[in-house]
């Protein structure tokens, strides 16, 4: 999203409409369609962090500790723990809705 100057893209009537509201200050117009990509879905951070979390929850379930994964993966064993409980939920949903 880069930075545009109104006056040099808006019709001078909407321009001066505007600035009855607001003026001189930044203001985000939205897309008109109403679908929004959801957080991660057009860089990748999505799929990333969903590769890594299998792959936590497969050496966790290969006999790895939560402490040896949050010294490998830097992450908190909290965070270790909320994985594990999260994708050992969903392979449940998966083997159920079969």
């Amino acid at each position: 999203m880069s930075y545009k100057n109104g006056r040099d893209i808006l019709p001078p009537s909407l321009l001066k409409e505007l600035q009855q509201y607001i003026e001189g200050e930044l203001i985000y117009i939205p897309k008109q369609s109403q679908t929004r990509a959801g957080w991660g879905e057009n860089n990748g951070t999505r799929q990333q962090m969903l590769k890594r979390n299998k792959e936590i929850y497969l050496q966790y379930k290969n006999g790895m500790t939560t402490i040896q994964l949050t010294q490998k993966y830097h992450l908190s064993e909290d965070s270790i723990r909320k994985i594990i409980l999260k994708m050992r939920q969903s392979q449940r949903e998966a083997v159920s809705a079969r």
